[in-house]
């Protein structure tokens, strides 16, 4: 969330990332609600000054006692009137995207994010690729119809050894992110609505929510809301920074969007399991941390041995919390495409200001920055699936993975 104090500084800037981001913001009217707020809470000082010592007349002076009776109805209005002006305040301001980096592109959607590199070779094959649908009904690792028979479509088993694939996956990547420094957590899988709000996730993405019937209660879509969540209203000791978080949850999202080719198998879903990087850090730090995620991702790619580009994500594919944004796109062999399995956001002090964060820098109370990155999803298990799948269907296992699994291969089963 911007403060109001650099709204009112930077107006001008303001009003321009608000048109970028196609944001209808009314910069004028915000800063004449924060100019009438600061005027009745000027007169409402002065006007509880002058009654306090009005007060202390009043023993021996009638004329006192009727004039501290004249301003009661008074006061009481101007107080009021600015505590509805702060609340429209504050709900004006809540609504209002974060501010972009400079250097973040130019584009509608995903079709505008800017390639900044490409890692790995994308391996041939001289046989007919099979998705990971095909791949794992071959090997029966991965049930889809029941998944859908007992929740819904967009519901799914891993099972037998690719349930073991899974288990290796996250605990290998939560260990190499343990020895990055990161704190292991296991957290909540739900969360209240001023945990939402304060990651950004309410308002701006309240179509993806699971809200649960009769409770100030829904399903995490993501461990960045109950890590970040974790230190609302703390104040932090500047020696701490950063803090390092990381939690495997099941994430659990609507996924109103559209479905089809794009969307065959379990690339998109209602529940997905995910290891999420969170940090804490002091403000001027905060892009060498968003960089460090960065590193992290493209580390576990590389290990994984899979082709993979790193995009800049612009501005119409950039959620309104974000202040920069980078995806890691692997390689699909079946799409034949490079698709999304990790992003990393700098959240810059939009969380911090929301749930109320600070650190404590000398005598100063400053926010935090917050940065959000994933480290690995059930989309990373797909890749290694068509990435190392063989002709007669069976799934090499990455090297890394194998002290983890107890096997090298997946092979179709015989029926």
């Amino acid at each position: 969330m911007l403060d109001i104090k650099f709204i009112r500084e930077n107006a001008e800037a303001v009003k321009a990332n608000c048109i970028r981001r196609k944001y209808p913001a009314d910069i004028d009217a915000i800063l004449q609600l924060d100019a009438d707020i600061r005027r009745l809470t000027g007169e409402i000082d002065e006007m509880r000054a002058e009654r306090n010592r009005l007060s202390k007349l009043c023993g021996a002076d009638p004329e006192a006692r009727e004039r501290v009776k004249a301003m009661k109805s008074t006061l009481a209005e101007k107080e009021e009137a600015c505590a509805d002006s702060q609340k429209k305040l504050y709900e004006l301001i809540s609504f209002m995207p974060n501010m972009l980096a400079d250097d973040v592109p130019d584009g509608d959607d995903d079709s505008g994010n800017v390639e900044l590199r490409k890692e790995g070779t994308i391996r041939e094959f001289n046989f007919k690729v099979r998705d990971h649908q095909e791949l794992g009904e071959l090997c029966d690792i991965l049930d889809i119809a029941r998944g859908a028979k007992v929740a819904q479509s967009g519901f799914y088993y891993w099972k037998g050894k690719g349930a073991m694939l899974a288990q290796a996956l996250y605990f290998w990547v939560q260990k190499e992110l343990v020895a990055k420094g990161f704190t292991m957590f296991m957290t909540p899988c739900a969360a209240k609505e001023r945990t939402l709000f304060g990651t950004g996730y309410l308002p701006f993405f309240a179509d993806q929510t699971y809200n649960l019937a009769n409770e100030d209660l829904a399903l995490i879509g993501t461990s960045e809301q109950t890590l970040v969540g974790y230190h609302a209203d703390d104040l932090l000791n500047a020696d701490e920074l950063p803090l390092k978080y990381t939690a495997l949850t099941p994430c659990f999202r609507t996924e109103s969007g559209s479905y089809g080719r794009a969307s065959r198998g379990i690339f998109r879903v209602h529940q997905f399991h995910k290891v999420e990087q969170i940090i804490f850090c002091r403000p001027e730090e905060s892009p060498k941390w968003h960089d460090f995620c960065l590193e992290n991702e493209e580390m576990i790619l590389k290990k994984l041995n899979i082709p993979y580009h790193v995009v800049n994500v612009c501005v119409g594919d950039l959620g309104a919390p974000g202040y920069k944004k980078y995806d890691i796109e692997a390689w699909f062999p079946a799409f034949g495409t490079y698709r999304e399995v990790t992003s990393n956001t700098n959240l810059t002090e939009f969380q911090s200001q929301r749930l109320n964060i600070k650190f404590k820098d000398g005598d100063q109370r400053k926010y935090v920055h917050t940065i959000s990155a994933t480290a690995a999803t059930d989309r990373l298990i797909i890749a290694i699936m068509e990435t190392y799948q063989q002709e007669d269907g069976s799934i090499v296992v990455p090297e890394v993975l194998r002290p983890y699994t107890g096997f090298d291969i997946i092979e179709p089963v015989k029926k």
